[in-house]
């Protein structure tokens, strides 16, 4: 084995992160670690890479007993964390990036020609046919996960850590990336697995080790890397069937709650949006990466400015200018990136659940009542399921699913009528995928209009009645529940008229 972790411990105030942890990786395998959000997972990579002391247990590299007091110390032992938020700098090249803090140099001078090869070098062995030049600003998504590699390759790590490497990737980018990671693995590269989405640790694990509330449950080989079986060793209780939340819902729709007339926005300016979303219905928004769905979700709610176009909401026309005129017509947003748009990171976890509802906890609506917002608080604690459960956490403290159930959390609070959510169980495991799925459904069967934007095909067929699908800024067609496909989907997505939808699903 190259790594080795036995009976790790780690302890924070009021919560047992890890408690007596192992973990084996050995050169030229996979091992896929998966849990629940909190289970430790995080923690334990932190561990691993440096960036955190245990307190208690044993590392061992090549068989030797160490203990790393910083990521370099890691680096220089051939262990290398690629973290969730890419650590890129847009102002520099991928050269620069790639040996950034390594650059050989004689005396003060860099020596520019070594450099360039030695970024080439990396960059070829993580697969990528990039001029070192290049600037990092000009890439997408997956380019840059690739560049992260490289740089990762530049350090002769032994151990790469991956953490939700996929969660920004495009499918065709995941599968590059993919194609990579294989190929690394069959080099000799040990390499440990994070990730939410199961279907890529079917294809890709080896081996798999499922973490909850910070414990070791148990190992998986490769033949038994089953979705269910691991779905259920993660959350240790059923799961509810997202196929089976809206049925019988369609008979309760009741009058338009959200209609959209003409809407036209900044980014896509020559295409009007109409659409129409009924109280008790859900309405799923698909499409590929910059098809407008996060465009249309944020002129609605008046960050972005609409060039033409009327929103209505129980049918009265609302002059919305801004998110403080969206939220004063009982519309909700949660944003695409919870960490810049969602949260106040630096804030306790019942300071942004009870922020956009201060109105209505404040005495007159004005004074502030510390009392009245700890209830609510704790009341939204509860029901969102956030874990750990300590209200004054601050919000940067909680693991990516926790943060998105704040997130979705702090306008539940609010009551909203019409609730627009973008991407909204991003870098959620399964358990609170499952419990955002079935919050969504009750705010729906309570009245509420909710339209959710989302890149996973899954998510569009399993929590919608109906799903619009976008290309280039435009309503390229609506599927009811029951016509609804992945293949339907695709071709409504890439430009196919809605008529070919129709006739390709009948026949």
């Amino acid at each position: 084995m190259i790594l080795q972790a036995r009976n790790i411990v780690k302890r924070y105030p009021g919560v047992l992160a890890l408690d007596g942890v192992d973990l084996d990786v050995a050169a030229g395998e996979i091992v896929a670690v998966v849990g629940e959000n909190g289970a430790g997972k995080s923690t334990l990579m932190k561990i691993l890479a440096g960036d955190v002391a245990p307190d208690g247990g044993d590392l061992r590299v090549d068989g030797r007993a160490t203990r790393f007091g910083s990521p370099r110390d890691a680096i220089d032992a051939g262990v290398v964390l690629i973290h969730q938020e890419l650590s890129l700098a847009d102002n520099l090249d991928v050269g620069a990036n790639i040996l950034l803090g390594r650059e050989p140099r004689t005396g003060p001078f860099l020596r520019r020609a070594d450099a360039a090869v030695r970024a080439a070098a990396a960059l070829r062995a993580a697969g990528l046919d990039l001029d070192p030049s290049a600037s990092v600003a000009s890439l997408g998504m997956g380019t840059r996960q690739l560049v992260e590699i490289a740089k990762a390759l530049s350090t002769e790590a032994r151990v790469l850590i991956m953490d939700e490497p996929t969660s920004s990737l495009t499918a065709a980018e995941a599968d590059r990336l993919f194609e990579t990671i294989e190929r690394l693995r069959d080099e000799g590269t040990a390499i440990v697995y994070i990730s939410h989405r199961l279907g890529e640790i079917e294809r890709l694990a080896d081996r798999g080790v499922v973490l909850r509330d910070g414990r070791f449950v148990r190992s998986f080989e490769r033949d038994e890397i089953v979705r269910d079986r691991i779905v259920e060793s993660m959350v240790g209780r059923d799961l509810a069937v997202d196929a089976g939340l809206r049925a019988g819902a369609g008979s309760h729709h009741g009058e338009a709650r959200l209609e959209i007339r003409g809407l036209r926005t900044i980014r896509h300016p020559q295409h009007a949006v109409d659409l129409t979303i009924r109280s008790g219905e859900i309405v799923a928004l698909g499409g590929l990466v910059g098809a407008g769905r996060t465009e249309l979700l944020r002129a609605i709610f008046g960050i972005d400015r609409r060039v033409a176009g009327e929103i209505l909401v129980d049918g009265e026309s609302r002059r919305i200018r801004g998110p403080a005129d969206a939220a004063d017509a009982g519309i909700a947003l949660v944003p695409e990136d919870r960490k810049s748009d969602g949260l106040l990171l630096d804030e306790s976890i019942s300071e942004n659940l009870v922020l956009p509802g201060l109105a209505r906890t404040a005495a007159g609506g004005v004074i502030r009542r510390p009392r009245a917002e700890r209830g609510l608080a704790e009341s939204l604690v509860t029901r969102m399921g956030v874990r750990p459960a300590i209200h004054d956490l601050l919000a940067g403290g909680l693991s990516g699913g926790n943060q998105q159930k704040v997130a979705v959390g702090r306008w539940v609070g609010c009551d909203p009528i019409v609730f627009l959510l973008d991407e909204p169980t991003r870098g959620v495991d399964v358990g609170a995928k499952a419990e955002i799925h079935a919050l969504l459904d009750r705010i729906a069967r309570s009245g509420a209009a909710v339209l959710a934007a989302s890149s996973e095909m899954e998510e569009l067929l399993a929590v919608s009645d109906r799903v619009v699908v976008m290309h280039e800024g435009r309503i390229a067609g609506t599927l009811a529940r029951h016509d609804a496909s992945e293949s339907a989907i695709m071709r409504l997505a890439t430009g196919g008229p809605a008529a070919d939808v129709a006739r390709s699903e009948i026949s």
